[in-house]
């Protein structure tokens, strides 16, 4: 029998309880469970003035935001419509049937003003990972460093040639062109000074330019992940330009800042070859930490001559020794920065029975050093043993992050412009990342005992 329609709209007054209507194995649910926004309110309390009407609740913008990153709407416009709409999100934002929900412009004036000054988004997910820890998923023996990179919102197809452009007035009022012209002022440029960069996008100049995202060629900002590698949980985020350098680079801030917020310093980090610098390395040693890094070694000569491994190094003596037993002498004088020369002098080579297997073009036998080279050897060492072995194996956990980011959370394209807006939004993904994370530890059920 066709049935009918037995639904009725034209009832006044309804029983309804929010609370009933979320099922207790919803994610938001489970989120709420392992969240604290409490001190919230007291952090960002300098930032609002004592005067005046009163404004829109920080945490009412927070949950919405993470609730936005957890289902990949990042369109402020269309979480606020959603949140219109949805049960679950009202309720998570603990916003009543009849609660208004804030104008898509409020976030934008939030955003550029008191959450950067206040660094808040930072100390969300720093709430987050200190709630990680407090459920043991942290064991801070071994971590993982690695970037990947998302395409700016930047057309590839509009791009200035080179880095030199003349910015109108216009122009430089917008934040993106502003925070770029500041940076490259500050210590901390957002371009390399050795490497000058082939093209510029004339609406997010701080991205970089490169041919390592999903197209050929696109403007990208890298996020970079430290990560526990015991349960993948993420300790820090940043965002630089897809420059290898800038990425190496903030290793060693994020190394420092998950020490000083945390009081968590590893025995051993593991990373891929990029970061296998003499720089990089002589950092990590110096601070006790084990490289458990690939490091390039282009010394070997493949023309039949002596090799630098060919030549014994005297430490206390700062001096190769040929394998004709031979002194190779440094001024001390650094090359570029960071390597040395060692020179034999000339009457010896051209006396030595062996000058046709070590420089037959050369009137003296020259071996270069980094400055770094006793890291670099360290780091070799450590090759092919059972804790470096173990590393290179947990350190894929890092790959399935930025897989769930890209795939799951969708983080595939910025929709914000500039360094700022690609630290919020990474921001805001490591922390949907490890609450995720806490949550099933959270909501995991008790062992069953077991019976004798």
């Amino acid at each position: 029998m066709l049935g009918e329609q037995v639904g009725q709209q034209d009832r006044l007054f309804y029983q309804f309880n929010l609370e009933d209507r979320i099922p207790k194995n919803h994610l938001l649910r489970q989120l709420d469970s392992v969240l604290d926004l409490d001190w919230l309110r007291s952090e960002l309390a300098p930032y609002y003035s004592h005067t005046g009407r009163p404004s829109i609740d920080p945490e009412l913008m927070i949950r919405m935001l993470l609730v936005g990153y957890c289902y990949s709407i990042r369109s402020e416009r269309r979480l606020c419509q959603d949140v219109e709409l949805n049960l679950a999100y009202r309720w998570f934002c603990r916003l009543g049937l009849e609660d208004q929900v804030p104008n898509h412009s409020t976030f934008s004036v939030n955003r550029h003003g008191r959450f950067r000054d206040s660094d808040i988004l930072r100390k969300v997910f720093e709430e987050a990972v200190c709630g990680c820890m407090k459920a043991g998923l942290v064991g801070s023996e071994g971590f993982a460093v690695d970037a990947s990179v998302i395409e700016a919102d930047a057309s590839r197809f509009a791009r200035i040639e080179g880095a030199a452009y003349n910015w109108s007035d216009e122009q430089q009022a917008q934040r993106p062109i502003r925070e770029y012209l500041e940076a490259l002022e500050s210590e901390n440029t957002p371009i390399n000074p050795e490497r000058k960069p082939k093209a510029m996008s004339p609406t997010d100049p701080t991205a970089a330019w490169t041919t390592r995202g999903r197209n050929k060629v696109m403007f990208g900002y890298s996020m970079n992940y430290l990560i526990d590698m015991e349960n993948a949980v993420i300790l820090d985020v940043e965002a630089t330009p897809t420059r290898i350098s800038k990425e190496v680079e903030v290793t060693q801030t994020m190394l420092e800042r998950t020490e000083d917020r945390f009081g968590l310093k590893p025995e051993h980090i593991a990373g891929d070859a990029a970061y296998g610098t003499g720089k990089m390395l002589g950092w990590l040693v110096e601070h006790n930490i084990e490289p458990h890094i690939p490091v390039w070694d282009k010394s070997k000569r493949k023309d039949g001559t002596f090799s630098r491994s060919d030549f014994t190094f005297d430490a206390e003596a700062d001096i190769y020794i040929c394998p004709e037993g031979k002194t190779l002498k440094t001024t001390g004088r650094r090359h570029e920065g960071k390597t040395l020369l060692y020179r034999a002098s000339k009457p010896d080579c051209q006396q030595c029975p062996e000058k046709q297997h070590c420089c037959p073009k050369a009137p003296e036998r020259k071996v270069p050093r980094d400055i770094n080279q006793a890291a670099r050897d360290y780091a070799q060492s450590l090759w092919g043993n059972d804790a470096y072995n173990q590393s290179a194996c947990n350190r894929k956990k890092i790959e399935r992050l930025f897989g769930e980011a890209k795939r799951h959370l969708e983080m595939t394209r910025l929709r914000l412009r500039g360094l700022s807006g690609a630290k919020d939004e990474f921001l805001l993904t490591a922390t949907v990342q490890n609450l995720k994370r806490l949550i099933k530890v959270a909501t995991k059920p008790p062992p069953m005992p077991i019976r004798v």
